[in-house]
């Protein structure tokens, strides 16, 4: 491990424990036994570390979703999963603005794949999904739901809405084996898949 991934290490672990106002070059100095000037060896700034920790964020929930495999099910499940594991790390990439400009090359097209492929390669139906699912795990991270409220019927609900329109073309437009249409087909996917995000 590089120092630059310790210190990445441990403003994961300070952020997780104490949230991000304990996220200081002060304070992450004192947790590695350095001085804080030190950092500035490993780092640019604190902007720096939340844009290693965005990419580690997102490199996390990446592979926790391509790892649940195509089902649309399964793939939610994982983004939750991963989600709630790591509050203060989603939160951290997902409702501050991302710093694209720093990321490794492709890491948010990588983080976004596996939904991109689940949508059929519909960039917009990708984006849908996933803020109807950031919507979900937003709510339930601040505790909005309503008590005694079914979250897991809820996200259920929300997804098998959205899975008639995931299937593979030649089912969504009833095409038959002989190619020949049994109902109008439904627009063309918009292209190669880009990031929902």
């Amino acid at each position: 491990m590089s120092r630059r991934e310790q210190i990445l290490a441990v403003a994961e672990s300070v952020l997780e424990a104490e949230g991000p106002a304990s996220l200081t070059m002060r304070r992450l100095a004192t947790e590695l036994g350095i001085r804080a000037p030190s950092l500035y060896k490993h780092v640019r700034s604190k902007d720096d570390i939340e844009a290693g920790l965005q990419e580690r964020a997102l490199r996390g929930i990446g592979e926790a979703v391509a790892a649940a495999g195509p089902e649309l099910s399964r793939l939610t499940a994982a983004y939750r999963a991963w989600a709630t594991a790591h509050p203060r790390l989603y939160e951290l990439a997902t409702r501050r603005p991302l710093h694209r400009e720093a990321l490794g090359p492709d890491v948010e097209e990588s983080a976004a794949a596996p939904l991109v492929a689940a949508a059929g390669g519909d960039e917009h139906l990708a984006r849908a999904m996933w803020a109807t699912a950031h919507g979900l795990v937003d709510l339930e991270l601040a505790r909005r739901f309503p008590p005694g409220a079914d979250i897991d019927r809820a996200w259920r609900v929300a997804f098998e809405a959205l899975a008639p329109r995931t299937r593979p073309a030649r089912e969504r437009t009833g095409l038959s084996r002989d190619g020949s249409a049994t109902v109008a087909p439904s627009p063309a996917p918009a292209g190669r898949g880009t990031p929902p995000g």
